[in-house]
């Protein structure tokens, strides 16, 4: 059985991006507007930069679906570059004899230097066209059908930037209040908080700068026993670090307190079980939703921090590669802020990772198996629960 997972192929400046989703079950309804709703939402955010004017990301099926519904086969998707339209000359497939002028100016803290020195390129342009976070248009469109298979068992996925610059927001009340990111440009919940992320981004482009900041995914509604403690390589918080350090730019992740926990005594840390009203309750959910390297019934909250983008208008030093003589580095179009549309990404690549473990849990040929499989369990654990609720009480 092939797990649920993706690929992508494509370049920034190419013909197109490339989603191919391998895993999906059969029979899940699914239309393109399922997953260019997050396409736009990944294009929003104050502080996005110019290429955002001119592409409008909606997705061709190319396979894997029929009619409205899943076939069970792998899901390809297509986003088309409208840029491309400027750029054929440059990165078209096709061989040519027209000389293009190199990329020789790899800018600190971008894939630029070290791909070229992996890969033996000439041309710088040979790796950031790679390495943009253009990339991440293929990443949301494979996280728009996991969002839509997750949806079928009431999973919802929400996020919520909570810092950007100097300016901050409680994190807790964040996650809490993640469902209505999306009426801010910023996408954080508080709209004071919001106005003066944006101040801090204004500022930041006026001195022909960039800012990083820090969000955090919110996922309700898993059951309890996604993911496992039996093998490492099955622990669910072990593989949302991975998948959400895995967008560009992000340093650090925390699933629900993170680095907090280390300054804490255990009696202020641990999530305590309590009955209440014929069921088991959490009194907190410091620990994210994740206990053993599984769902524990409350909400998972994974948290990121993202660096500011390398390509900025006041060119940091480098050295030309083609001289060797100091320079300042390469800069095309950029955004300011990030962060806005970084957070919907990490929504994608969480939801990602959720469905893999909710299909490894359930099974995945069909949707009309996975439900007698979700709900039979689900009964199951109530009633394990009412169980336990009712000795507790004796």
């Amino acid at each position: 059985m092939v797990k649920f997972s993706f690929s992508t192929a494509g370049e920034s400046h190419g013909p197109a991006e490339v989603a191919l989703v391998h895993g999906a079950p059969a029979g899940l309804g699914l239309v393109a507007d399922d997953v260019n709703r997050d396409l736009a939402r990944r294009q929003k955010g104050y502080g996005r930069g110019g290429r955002q004017k001119i592409e409008k990301d909606e997705i061709e099926f190319l396979g894997g679906v029929r009619r409205g519904y899943t076939l069970g086969s792998p899901i390809g998707m297509l986003i088309r570059n409208r840029d491309y339209a400027n750029w054929e000359d440059r990165m078209s497939p096709a061989p040519s004899s027209e000389p293009v002028k190199p990329v020789t100016l790899p800018r600190p803290g971008h894939a630029d230097l070290a791909g070229m020195q992996k890969y033996a390129f000439g041309d710088l342009r040979n790796v950031l066209e790679r390495s943009s976070a253009r990339e991440t248009t293929a990443r949301v469109a494979a996280g728009g059908v996991a969002r839509k298979l997750l949806a079928e068992f009431g999973v919802q996925i929400y996020s919520a930037v909570y810092r950007i610059g100097a300016a901050a927001y409680d994190k807790e009340s964040a996650a809490r209040d993640a469902s209505r990111a999306d009426e801010s440009e910023v996408r954080c919940p508080d709209p004071e908080v919001s106005e003066l992320m944006k101040a801090e981004i204004d500022a930041a482009r006026y001195a022909r700068d960039a800012l990083g900041g820090e969000f955090v995914v919110v996922a309700e509604g898993c059951p309890p026993g996604l993911g496992s403690y039996v093998d490492w390589r099955d622990k669910l918080d072990a593989k949302l670090a991975a998948a959400v350090m895995s967008i560009n730019a992000i340093k650090g992740v925390e699933v629900g307190l993170g680095f907090g926990v280390a300054s804490r005594r255990s009696s202020e840390v641990q999530d305590e079980i309590v009955p209440e009203n014929g069921h088991l309750s959490r009194t907190s959910n410091n620990l994210g939703g994740i206990e053993g390297g599984m769902t524990n019934g409350e909400p998972v909250v994974v948290s990121a921090a993202m660096k500011p983008i390398s390509t900025i208008a006041k060119a940091l030093r480098t050295v030309d590669l083609s001289t060797g003589e100091p320079a300042r580095a390469f800069r095309e179009r950029a955004d300011s802020c990030a962060v806005p549309a970084a957070a919907v990404i990490g929504e994608s690549m969480v939801a990602i990772v959720l469905a893999e473990v909710f299909l490894d849990k359930f099974g995945a040929d069909n949707v009309t198996d996975i439900r007698a499989a979700y709900d039979a369990y689900v009964s199951r654990v109530r009633e394990s629960i009412r169980g336990a609720a009712r000795g507790a009480r004796l």
